[in-house]
Parts: structure tokens; sequence; C-alpha cells
């Protein structure tokens, strides 16, 4: 995309904006009223929100102490749809099709004490509110979810908020990541419906899990930093909210088709009944979907579905059931490149890339979209192997050694109970599962060095040797599976002291198991494939589906607990908050016998460690003041002793201990201030934060004297992520909205370190030094900017240009590289202030349309078609980025020759169109 054609682009825009301005002059209109309980007493810090129906735009204040209310600026045209909301009350709505520019139209309100009748899950979920919550939060809600998602993976709707950066990965449906404020996934509370989703074990989402959910997502809300979720969960970066409550669906069902590039479809089919006698409400939908993928050998086949029910048993008590699972198969890109295997013009025009490296990592006939995983097969067609089942490939034409299988369901049961006017307790018990994993190879393959720019598997080659060997297959397609069951509970239990006074207890238990192994997916011509790895039975002559390599089983149990009292007046409203838990792991290798992993005889028994229990700890702290109904501050502070993840208590590969795990500490403070302009269509948001990484740890592997294995938690390094964040909304026509959002972060480590350890079983005191201060943390930029322009040409219809911007992108590094010690390491003192390398600033520019058929053409029918392209200048730019790869750096000096990469993805699109009833 050149200057210019961004120029005559935004042009463009401006003409369309100056002849709108010229046609038609927003009339705004004023909305008034008074809110009372059942008894006739006003009710004061009542929220009152009008909400756009056609834009998705939201303008709301609270009552004061008369129960008054007042919002501006509203468009007199409409629609919009008017809620009275607040906690430990029932919610009313009133739709409103047009307002009287001339006259102030007053709506009145009478609450009941009817707090589980609706909107109890955004409770439960610790939604935040604009002029009461004192974080740092965006909300997408259902309008822009359905607008911009376009089927992909659910964080890409979320790069339009500050300090938040989400790419595809290596491109294949589900393979995306998301980074808030430089910190990775792993330290981001993801939730549906309340209930945390992030991987017991390690925290990651695995979001090809959530496929679908999108769908039914009626908003996400992103707090950024600590929040002001009281889960016994830290959220370091922020959390993430997703509601899919089906009471606020409307009678109906949608039938919706969509097509894409490169044989793509899916097909939704949803069913709601709206609630019945204000007391019931059910709703249902499934999602089917295909394709061959943009990235070669990237193809999907999934299924998503989700169920939901509502029953309100009385005034007092009111039950949810929540279901949804994703049960799906695709082929992964899980290898990065050298910039020049993807794209040989690209790299020779960065600086610091040496023309050479071209002579071994020469540019694929793929270009960008180049996959290492998967390669032609000539006349092999066998079916393949998960556990007991076998499965059919999805092509006979080539076999794909990385594909992603996994179906992990989750069903939830919520019980809101009014205990008392004054008390309520909420309780969700859920269930997950999870069955599947990946493939990849085992054992010895035969290797294509010359064909493209990295080794690729000859599979005609590895077939015809395995065929001919008489000793069974020498090299394989193998499952790492990954089958897992959690239970948990969170219980909630609110107490209203006085009127401003809330207290809540909570708690939060789970118990989790995991099974880890591998089993033999296609033996690849030969009859067998011999395996050592167990002790119990060596020499085993594996068949389709039979365990090999390894078999061992986590159990994982958490218990938490915490205490909040909030206090507020609608002037001002102040939190704290303190939380405990403590968490146990339990390790069972099926495959190793204790007595042998000892170094001494064999016990027949299996090694079982279990270590002891974990404990950690978080305090945070925050106020709002309301300056007038226009304008509010906020500051929020807290700290947070994290307890160590799995991995960093228990090596469950090798069977090992660590010696000294240990918990990690953050501390972080926030300062912001929200404006909404009760005469003008403006809205601002802007803050600052501080958060600092204390201890942050890595669990490390070496060799003792002895030649020993042993693993050791390397501590001390710190890191501190800060920045300024801003968002802002103006809509000064009805025909035309402006969305902008920019964040300027300095994340950066800002100390070496040095140390000693002696393990416990040793005599040998080991040491070690990490240089890396002054470096940037990698993995994200560090200033984004996001820019959305929507026109509403005629009734029904919108058009969208988004575009983002993002600069300073450091390549991803594991700090605990930069080491210097004596044990094997990758670094040298040398690499002392050298910056991880730093990729290219891009802009990417993304364009929605859709249009809502007038009822009079569709026979009352709701008929939508839309639009979507995606990356419309074809922009060249890379997403991922790993600095000094260890297969694929030229000369290992920090240059763009020794980086490891993924490419955005080229320009694509999808159409499609929904129906309903």
């Amino acid at each position: 995309m050149t200057r210019r054609r961004v120029r005559e682009l935004f042009a463009g825009l401006l003409l369309l904006a100056v002849s709108a301005a010229g046609l038609s002059a927003q009339e705004t209109a004023v909305l008034t009223g008074r809110v009372t309980d059942e008894a006739g007493v006003p009710m004061a810090s009542v929220q009152v929100v009008a909400t756009h129906q056609v834009t998705g735009v939201e303008r709301g204040t609270y009552t004061n102490e008369d129960g008054r209310y007042m919002i501006r600026g509203l468009s007199a045209k409409g629609p919009y749809k008017v809620e009275a909301r607040r906690i430990g009350y029932g919610a009313q709505v009133v739709e409103v099709v047009g307002l009287d520019p001339a006259a102030a139209r007053e709506i009145d309100f009478v609450l009941g004490n009817e707090a589980v009748s609706v909107g109890a899950i955004e409770v439960f979920a610790d939604r935040a509110y604009e002029q009461q919550t004192p974080v740092a939060f965006s909300t997408v809600d259902e309008i822009q979810i359905q607008r911009q998602l376009a089927s992909r993976d659910l964080p890409l709707v979320l790069n339009t908020k500050p300090s938040v950066y989400a790419t595809e990965g290596g491109g294949g449906a589900g393979d995306a990541r998301v980074n808030v404020r430089g910190f990775s996934q792993r330290n981001v509370a993801v939730m549906i419906n309340g209930v945390p989703v992030n991987d017991m074990e390690n925290g990651w989402v695995y979001w090809s899990n959530w496929d679908g959910v999108g769908d039914f997502t009626k908003s996400i809300q992103l707090q950024r930093g600590l929040s002001a979720v009281n889960l016994a969960t830290p959220s370091i970066g922020g959390s993430l909210n997703l509601i899919t409550d089906p009471t606020t669906l409307g009678t109906d069902v949608m039938l919706k088709q969509e097509f894409g590039d490169e044989g793509f479809w899916k097909t939704t089919a949803m069913a709601s009944s709206g609630l019945i006698d204000d007391r019931f409400a059910i709703m249902g939908a499934v999602i089917r979907k295909k394709g061959d993928g943009i990235v070669n050998g990237a193809w999907t086949d999934a299924w998503a579905y989700y169920g939901a029910a509502s029953f309100i048993i009385n005034n007092a008590n009111r039950l949810d059931l929540y279901a949804t699972g994703a049960p799906q198969r695709h082929g992964q890109r899980t290898y990065a490149q050298n910039i020049g295997a993807f794209d040989a013009e690209f790299a020779q025009d960065l600086d610091g890339y040496d023309p050479a490296a071209l002579g071994d990592y020469p540019e694929s006939n793929y270009g960008r979209l180049y996959n290492e995983n998967v390669n032609a097969v000539t006349g092999y067609c066998a079916d393949q192997a998960v556990g007991d089942d076998r499965v059919e490939r999805v092509d006979c034409d080539f076999l794909n050694e990385r594909e992603n299988f996994y179906h992990k369901p989750q069903v939830n049961l919520n019980w809101y109970s009014q205990l008392t006017d004054r008390m309520k307790l909420s309780t969700v018990g859920y269930y997950s599962g999870g069955k599947g994993g990946g493939s990849g190879t085992l054992g010895s393959m035969v290797w294509d060095y010359d064909s493209q720019p990295s080794r690729i598997v000859n599979w005609d080659a590895t077939i015809a040797r395995n065929e001919a060997n008489a000793t069974g297959s020498r090299g394989i397609l193998r499952n790492s599976r990954n089958n897992q069951w959690t239970l948990g509970a969170i219980s909630k239990l609110d107490i209203e002291v006085s009127d401003p006074l809330m207290v809540q207890f909570g708690l939060d238990y789970r118990m989790a198991e995991v099974e880890h192994y591998r089993e033999v997916r296609d033996l690849l011509g030969g009859d067998y494939f011999i395996d050592n790895s167990n002790d119990f039975a060596p020499n085993f002559q594996a068949g389709l589906g039979d365990k090999v390599d390894y078999y061992n089983t986590n159990e994982v149990n958490w218990v938490g607990g915490h205490v909040q009292a909030t206090y507020y007046t609608g002037k001002y409203s102040l939190f704290g908050m303190t939380g405990v838990s403590a968490v146990n792991y339990r390790y069972t290798d099926h495959f190793l016998d204790s007595g042998l992993h000892a170094g001494g005889t064999a016990s027949g028994q299996e090694l079982v460690l279990d270590p002891d229990w974990n404990t950690g700890f978080q305090a945070k702290a925050g106020g709002l003041y309301n300056i007038n109904d226009d304008v509010n501050v906020y500051a929020n502070a807290g700290y947070v002793a994290q307890m160590p993840i799995f991995d960093q208590v228990i090596d469950d590969v090798n069977g090992l201990l660590v010696d000294n795990a240990e918990r990690q500490k953050f501390m972080s403070m926030e300062l912001g201030s929200r404006y909404q302009s009760q005469t003008l269509p403006l809205e601002l948001s802007g803050n600052v934060y501080y958060t600092q990484w204390l201890d942050r740890s890595s669990t490390e592997r070496f060799f003792d004297e002895n030649g020993q294995d042993i693993f050791i938690t390397l501590t001390g390094l710190q890191q501190r992520h800060m920045g300024v964040e801003l968002e802002a909304g103006y809509q000064p026509l009805d025909m035309l909205r402006f969305d902008v959002s920019a964040s300027l972060n300095d994340w950066t480590y800002t100390d070496d370190v040095s140390g000693t350890y002696k393990p416990e079983s040793r005599d040998t005191t080991f040491a070690y030094e990490i240089f890396v201060d002054g470096l940037k943390v990698g993995n994200a930029p560090q200033k984004q900017f996001s820019y959305q322009a929507t026109l509403f040409p005629v009734e029904g219809a919108y058009l969208q240009l988004v575009g983002k911007t993002f600069l300073d992108h450091y390549a991803d590094f594991n700090p605990f590289d930069r080491t210097d010690a004596n044990f094997p390491t990758d670094a040298t003192p040398g690499d002392r202030g050298v910056q991880p390398w730093q990729a290219p600033n891009y802009s990417v520019f993304d364009i929605h349309a859709g249009f809502n058929v007038p009822p009079s053409y569709t026979r009352n029918l709701q008929v939508e078609l839309f639009a979507n392209m995606f990356n419309v200048f074809d922009a060249v730019y890379i997403a991922d980025a790993l600095d000094n790869s260890s297969y694929n750096a030229y000369d290992d000096d920090h240059d763009a020759d020794d980086a490891e990469v993924f490419f955005g993805l080229p320009r694509r699109f999808t159409i499609g169109a929904s129906i309903t009833y």
C-alpha cells in the first residue's frame, strides 16, 4: 500500500463526511425520568443506559438521590433500547423508536427486588461499569463482534483496543494468541460466563477449543491490568469476560451462511425462545465449518455447539445451564521460518539481513504461505488412528505432519439466590472435559533438504523404507494426547451491609486430572514400531493406537478464597479485595519404574511425585470519583504473589521435581479518567499504568559434575511494564462515526541478574548470570494505533473501514538464554546490551459492510447481507517473530537474518447472509 493510496482513501472518506454534513445535520434529544422501588421510594445509584440499536453506541448515567436521571446527546432518530439496572434488583428495558428533539422524553422505571430475574450472569462475571468501576476496561458489544470477527479466532476482534495484540500465529484455525500490556495469555484470565478456561497446568488458552463461541457471545469485556475480577485467580495482563446470556435474546430462529477464500464455508443455525412467562428461556446453536485454509495445508473441519437454559424459580432463585463445545480437526503450521524462506525481496530490503543468508534459506515456491509441516504423498491413503478409532485423511494427496484434533466440552450450572433483602448467593458448578491432541513425527524420517528452504518430510521415501524394513517402521506419525477432566465450583456471597456498602465473600475450588501420552497414529507402511520407553514392557511392538514414548497422569487441586468490600454512593466508589489460594500437584509416570529412575534396581512400582502445597495471595484496591455527569477519575493498585504453575514444580517430561519452585510477584498501579459528554456525541477515556514483574523465574535443565539431570528455578529477573492508553469515539452525524485508540508503552527488563544455587542432593554450587538490563520485552508491538470510520449511508446499512498501525515490535526471546553459567547455554556475555531484533512497523486495513433488507421486501423476515475484507491493500508484514532462532538463525548476532517469523496473512474475504424469523 503506497502513501498516495492511503491519502486518496482518507480524502474520499473526508469527502463523504463533508457531503453528509451538508445533507443531514444531527438532531439530538434528551431522555429523562425517575427510578423508584416497588414501594415508590426513589432509588439512587441506578444505572440507566440507552443503546442505539443500529450503531451499538451506548450513552448512560446514574440516578441521583431523588432517583432522577438525564441522558443528553441522543440521536433523535433512534431506535434505542433503554435499560435501568442495579445490582440486587431486576433490570427493566424499554424500546424507544424515536425521540423528539424539541422536548425531553420522560421514561420512569420501577425496579423490584428480583436480583435473579434477568442480568444475573453479568453480576456473576464481575462486569465493570463506566461511572462505578475504577479500572481501565474496554467492551466489545454484540454488534461489533458480528460485524468484525467474520469467523476468525475470537481474540482478533480485540485488536482495536489499547495494548492488545492478537495474531493468527501460523495461520491455522484456532491457533491465535493474544498479548495484553506485553503479557502473554498465560497471564490473562479468560472466562466464559464467569468461569475461567485457562489451562490448569500452564495457564495457556487454546482458542480452537472455543471455535464458534463468537457467534453466540453477547459481549466481551476486557479489563486491563489487575482488573476488578474477584476470583482467586490473579490476572496480571488483564481479564477477558465472554457473556452468553440466553435471556438477552428475543424469540427467533436464525440461519446464517458464510463463504470465503480457499473453499471456506460456514453454516450457523440458532434458535432462542426469549423469556417465556417471565420465567423460562432456552436457546441452542449448531455451527459447521470447513475450508482448505489460506496457509498451505492449514485446512479446517469443525463443528461447534451451544445450549443454554434459564429458569426463574421465583423472585429469589434462578438457575442457568450452559453447555458448549467445538469438536474440530485442523492442519497446523507450527514451524516459523527465516524471513528469506517466506519472502526473499522483503528480506533483502531489511537492514541487517545478509543477502548471503538466502543461500541457506531460499524463498519457497509457496511464498509466505509456505508450511514445513505438510508435503505431498503418492499412492498412500491409509486411515489413521486416534486411540481405538480410525479416522480418514482429509486428502490422500498430502500428509500433515502437524494436525490438531480436540473436543473440550464445558457445562456450567449457575444458581442465583436472593437469601434476604440484603444477602445474595451466586454459585456455579462446572465440568470441563477434554479429549484429543496433536500429531507429529517419531523415530527416523527421510528428510528432503533440497526442494524447500527448510527440511521437510519425504513421505514417499519414508513409506518405502518402512515397507522394506524387516523390523518394523523406523519412522512414524504419532499423536501427543491430552485427555483431561476438570470439576469446579465458584461461590460468592454478597451482603449489603448498608445502602452504600457491599461485602462479598468468595470461594473457588477446582480439581483436574490430565492424562499425557503418545500413541501410534500412522505406521507409514510398516507393520509395527519398536518402542523402548516403557520400563515395564521393553522392546514393545506397537501397533496403531498403542501408547509409546511417554505416559503420565498429572493431578491438580486448587482452592482459593477472597473477601471484597465495595462502597458506592453514586458520587464516588471504593473497593478493596484480598484473596489467598493454594495448589497441589501430583505426577504419576506409568512408563517409569521408580527404582530404575532413581539409579537403582527395578521396583515394579510406577514413579510418583507428590510435592507439598504451594500458596499465593493477592490484594488490590481502587477508587473512582464522579466529578460531574460527564467526567470521572479513578485509581487502583495491587500486589500479587503468584503460585508456580505445574511446569515450574514438576518436569513431567523427565519425571523430576524442581528443587526450588518460587512464587513470582507483581505490583501494579493505574490512574485514569473517563469522559462521556451529555450534550455532545463524544466519549473519551485515558489511563496510565505501571506494573512490575518481580522475581520472574524459569525452570532450566542442566547437568551436574556426574552428568546427572538437574532442574532448578532461576530467579530474580525483573521487568517493568508501563504505558499510556487512550480511547475515543465521536459521532458528529447520525450517518457517520469515528473511533480511535492508542497505546504508548514501555516494556523493559530492568536489571542484570546473578546468583548461585546448591541443589539439596548435590555438593556443588552452581552460579549463573543473566544479562538483560535495558532489553525490551518482545512478542508484541509497544506502540499501537487503531482508527475506525463507520458510515451509515441509508437505514439498515453500514460501511466500516478499520485501520491498525503497530510500531516498536521487538522479537520474542527467552531472557534466561541471555546468560553465562557453568552449564551449557546458547548465549554469552557478548550479548550484553544487544536488543532483540525489531520487526518492521506496519499498518493493515480491513473493510466491513452490511445491509439489513427492509422487511417490506422480505415478508417481515430479518435478512442481513454482509461482507468483510481483511488486509485490503495486501500488506506484507511480520506478525510474529523470534529472536536468534535455534533452527533458522544465520549468524546469531540478533539481526534480521537470525529471526524466525510468521508473516501476516494476505488479503482475503468473507461474504454471507443471515435470515432471522
